[in-house]
This record gives structure tokens, C-alpha cells and sequence, in this order.
């Protein structure tokens, strides 16, 4: 569906993307990462088109930009972190006005509009001026503008931006059942949404590509939380003949019953790997008290990569 080879993006001396390749396949959640100034915006502003890329290439459907961005950017809804709403129009006439910009007719803006205010729950809302309205009701509207045409493909920059707690949650169910027949790109800060409604992550990096991985992958962390009864130096012996469980960590947690940490090679299979080492443990009279993989959450996983900085043009302190 998206596929994006070594874009850069430069502003004079300053480099806002560089380098950046990814893959999206149809319907596809993707949360897009990074701190300010990462490149998250500025990516999104060229995949619909309103940015030209200093080099690489972007394709959509087997469509290249910019030779066909018109037909592109009819395929895309399109959320900017800052909504562009109409204070003066009402939220009715501002979603006649947006459909009418996507070549609807008033059968068809009726019927879109109709659809857009029931899935952002904005019925109560559409006869008032959107100078009235609070600002997560404002981004309510933002998201009803961006999937009137029921787009294929729908970027949300920040689109929990201003919503309550209970907005988040209508808004992540809302996500969730148009991911089910739309590709959608989510840029936000709020990590544990992502966690919720996402399938992959891209984290951007100094406007680099740090890390492209699928959510359930990127959980499972390569180490093995062990509690039992053998001393440190026993248990070293006893797992000799798996060299590729290595950085035995432990800790007693009471009189004769130790914690380690087992981190194993990147090629091991944990799976088939954790019988095997319950069966040797016990064979040689080892009492097992808990046995189980580290999960890794995603604010672990994005402290881990921006941990480091690698860009040399400062990109963190600009905004992107």
C-alpha cells in the first residue's frame, strides 16, 4: 500500500528526515514515534503530498508521487496536529464545506456527513459553532472531516490531542474499527495508546529511522526471569550446556531462593528453549518457584533507543 525508499527532507543546513525507508501493507496500524523534532510531522506532510521530499521517492498503491499526488490524496484522510477548523461555520457546514472540496455531491455529502457525525459522536454538536466547541470536541471534528470520504489510508497527527479520558477511549475504538478496512498512521505521545490500537511502530530518531518492529515482537524481550533454589555457581554449572543463555544476573530474594535474569542469544528460540531447561533444572533436583519471559513495554523500548543521540545537526531542538 505505502512504500517509502530513502527519503530526506532538508531545510538549508538542516535535515528534518534523512535516509528514511519503511513498508506498509494494507490496513495496517501504525504508530508513528519520536520526540519533537524527530521528523514524525514532516514525514506525514509528505506522504499526502503537501511536501516535496529533497530526494527519495514515495508510492501509494502502486501510484508514484509526485506524477500522480492528485489521485493520491484522494485515497488519504488527513488530520494535522493542528486542527484547520472554521470558528465561524458550524460543524455542519464545515464538513459540507470539506466534502464539497472532495467532489461530493449534496446526495453524497448528506450521506457522508451523516456517517462521519455518528462515528465521532457528534450529533449533539453539529448544529453549533465550532467557536463554541471545547478543543476535544474541535479534534472530533478534525477526525470527521478526515474520514468523510472514507478514505484508504488515514493519518492522524496527534489525534487525542485535547481529549478526556473518556474521548481517548471512544477515540481508540474508533481507530480500532476503521483499522479494520483502512490503513491508518497514528502520530502521537502517548505510548500506551499506541501499545492499545497499534499494530507496528516506527521510531523516529534525530530524523532518522531508529526502529521499525511489529508491537508483539517488540514486547518480547530476549531474557528469561528464573526463581529457584540453586546458588549462582550450581545453576552456572548446570546450564553449561546452553551456551546460549549468557549474563546470569541474580539476587536472593530469602534463605536459599535466587532470582536471575537469563539473557539469550538473538537467534535462540525461547519457546523450545524454557521445556528444555525446566526438564534439566528438575532432573537435577532443582526447585523451580517461577519461570517466565520479560515483556518489554514500549516507554522502555523508546527510552532505550533515544537513550543515544547520532544525528549531528542538533535535530531534537527543532520542531518537525
Amino acid at each position: 500500500m505505502i512504500k517509502v525508499e530513502r527519503l530526506c527532507r532538508k531545510y538549508g543546513d538542516f535535515t528534518a528526515v534523512d535516509n528514511v525507508s519503511f513498508t506498509i501493507e494494507t490496513g495496517q496500524i501504525i504508530g508513528l514515534l519520536g520526540h519533537n523534532g524527530a521528523g514524525k510531522t514532516t514525514i506525514m506532510k509528505m506522504l499526502t503530498g503537501f511536501l516535496e521530499p529533497s530526494a527519495g521517492t514515495i508510492s501509494i498503491a502502486g501510484l508514484d508521487m509526485p506524477e500522480h499526488r492528485t489521485e493520491i490524496q484522494r485515497k488519504i484522510g488527513y488530520l494535522p496536529e493542528n486542527c484547520p477548523v472554521y470558528p465561524e461555520m458550524t460543524v455542519i457546514d464545515y464538513l459540507h464545506y470539506a466534502a464539497q472540496l472532495r467532489g461530493m455531491d449534496n446526495q453524497q455529502c448528506t450521506a457522508a456527513i451523516s456517517k462521519a457525525i455518528y462515528k465521532t459522536q457528534l450529533e449533539a454538536k453539529a448544529d453549533q459553532l465550532i467557536s463554541t466547541l471545547s478543543r476535544g470536541y474541535r479534534q472530533r471534528v478534525g477526525v470527521a472531516q478526515a474520514i468523510l470520504s472514507e478514505p484508504d489510508i488515514l493519518i492522524l497527527d496527534e489525534p487525542t490531542n485535547g481529549l478526556d479520558p473518556t474521548q481517548i477511549h471512544h477515540m481508540r475504538e474508533l481507530i480500532t474499527g476503521l483499522g479494520q478496512a483502512t490503513t491508518i498512521i497514528i502520530s502521537t505521545h502517548i505510548l500506551h495508546e499506541v501499545q492499545a490500537i497499534c499494530d507496528r511502530v516506527l521510531i523516529l530518531r534525530d530524523a532518522e529511522l531508529a526502529l521499525d518492529a511489529k508491537l508483539c515482537d517488540l514486547q518480547n524481550s530476549r531474557q528469561l526471569s528464573l526463581t529457584c533454589n540453586s546458588k549462582p555457581t550450581a545453576l552456572r554449572d548446570l546450564i553449561g550446556g546452553y551456551p546460549k543463555l549468557q549474563n546470569i544476573d541474580n539476587a536472593a530474594l530469602a534463605d536459599g531462593v535466587f532470582e536471575y535474569i537469563l539473557e539469550l542469544d538473538e537467534n535462540e528460540n525461547l519457546d523450545n528453549l524454557t521445556p528444555e531447561l525446566i526438564k534439566n533444572l528438575t532432573r537435577h533436583n532443582i526447585d523451580i518457584y517461577a519461570i517466565n519471559p520479560i515483556q518489554q513495554d514500549l516507554e522502555k523500548v523508546f527510552k532505550q533507543i533515544n537513550s543515544v543521540s547520532t544525528h549531528t545537526t542538533g535535530g531534537e531542538t527543532h520542531a518537525a
